[in-house]
């Protein structure tokens, strides 16, 4: 069961929830090798950036702002690998984000590093409203100075964590340790067993909840006792969300949002977040030649007819190439895809036999 926001949750906890924040990976890099790590082979340790799902090159701004404002951003969350490993980057993105669209567009950042005190003044300086700091070893100690540094910089700080079923006890004590000291929320994240941490995770014995989540048997559990030891006079809040809660539920709201922003005439968005058109199979050549008879046989108007030469077929709605897929001499299809820059393809439903 997921809690809904409370008022005193974490800002950037309700803006992902709401699926209104940019995702900003800023590098791939990290120097802890983490085995529960979740990113997959063709992001980790490798000097990438990506905009959401849209990968970016090293300093082109300009493709970031253009994904945020594709889906009308409320804030971003800056993520990696691991975001100090590339700090002046970070910070960079941040000043950009706050020049591009205010002061209220909220940005926070994950780190696992314990860095410098002197360095939290320039994240605040860089506009950072918030950061997640992930304990190694679950060492709290050593990162209490660079906490207490962002609190007294105005960032609003907390931690962040999967919870590890075999961490119980460690996991209680931290509880403890961090009573009335600088975190202000404790996240505490459903271990996800994934491609990319597949074999780590079963050498620790972890098994899948069910089958339909991706969360490691027991975590749950965990959270939830956790999060109930929690009062009030602790000086902080915790917050757990589930594997299946980040993927159907964070990452749905992102698309639909992403997808009212960039919907097409001829395209209709589903619950699910996806995108739904008919599509007519042609050569390019021809492709004008079909949209003129298109229009002039069913009155549809041209703002309602697309050409991807690069997918040889003309994009309609869904709902008239149904009606004429009988009496058309093409292949025409139903076609599903995710609202992101790449439009990635989800299923293809043949809608008559002509199929190439």
């Amino acid at each position: 069961m997921i809690e809904l926001p409370s008022i005193d949750e974490a800002e950037g906890c309700i803006q992902c929830q709401l699926g209104s924040k940019l995702v900003l990976f800023v590098t791939g890099h990290c120097h802890w090798m983490c085995d529960y790590c979740p990113l997959s082979e063709n992001r980790r340790e490798i000097d990438f950036m990506y905009a959401n799902e849209r990968r970016v090159h090293i300093g082109d701004w300009s493709a970031v702002l253009e994904e945020a404002r594709a889906m009308n951003a409320t804030g971003t969350g800056i993520t990696g690998g691991d975001p100090m490993m590339a700090a002046e980057r970070s910070m960079e993105a941040c000043r950009l984000l706050k020049e591009e669209f205010g002061p209220n567009h909220h940005i926070h950042l994950y780190t696992s590093i314990p860095f410098k005190p002197e360095v939290a003044q320039q994240l605040a300086d860089s506009g950072l409203d918030e950061i997640r700091f992930h304990l190694l070893k679950l060492d709290y100690q050593r990162y209490v100075p660079t906490m207490q540094a962002c609190r007294d910089a105005g960032i609003y700080v907390g931690i962040e964590l999967p919870c590890e079923p075999d961490q119980s006890e460690r996991l209680h004590e931290l509880i403890e340790e961090m009573k009335n000291g600088p975190a202000l929320f404790l996240n505490l994240n459903e271990l996800e067993i994934t491609v990319g941490n597949f074999d780590n995770m079963e050498v620790r014995g972890f098994n899948l909840s069910s089958e339909i989540t991706a969360g490691a048997e027991g975590s749950g559990e965990l959270a939830r006792s956790l999060h109930a030891k929690v009062t009030p006079d602790y000086g902080f809040m915790v917050k757990y969300c589930t594997a299946s809660y980040k993927d159907s539920g964070q990452l749905r709201r992102r698309f639909l949002r992403r997808g009212e922003h960039t919907i097409s005439p001829h395209e209709q968005l589903t619950e699910d977040g996806t995108i739904l058109f008919g599509a007519i199979f042609c050569a390019s050549e021809d492709a004008q030649t079909w949209m003129d008879e298109l229009q002039q046989q069913t009155g549809i108007p041209e703002q309602f007819i697309f050409h991807d030469p690069s997918m040889d077929r003309i994009e309609i709605p869904l709902m008239l190439a149904e009606e004429i897929s009988e009496v058309v001499d093409a292949p025409v299809a139903m076609i599903e895809i995710h609202p992101t820059y790449e439009r990635l393809e989800v299923s293809m439903v043949w809608l008559n036999d002509l199929r190439p």
